[in-house]
């Protein structure tokens, strides 16, 4: 699995940093603590960041949840039909 940030070349190299550690849960002390700046100036960047929207997507790769799973007969699974 994992994560996308699309719309991306809208933002600056700054919103970019704190968007992408935002959204893999850091907060925003600890975002300004790594990126060696205030804690307001992470809020702002955040700020303008959403303000010129984003999207954060994520791409889980194969089929973990079985979805298309497909049983002995090449059929998929049905599960309205008793077993």
């Amino acid at each position: 699995m994992r994560m996308e940030i699309r719309g991306v070349e809208r933002l600056s190299y700054r919103e970019r940093q704190v968007v992408a550690l935002k959204e893999l849960g850091q907060s925003t002390d600890e975002i300004a603590l790594r990126l060696n700046i205030g804690a307001s100036t992470v809020a702002t960047l955040f700020s303008r960041a959403k303000q010129k929207g984003y999207q954060v997507v994520l791409v889980v790769d194969g089929d973990p949840l079985a979805l298309f799973d497909t049983g002995p007969g090449g059929e998929g699974k049905d599960e309205t039909t008793p077993v």
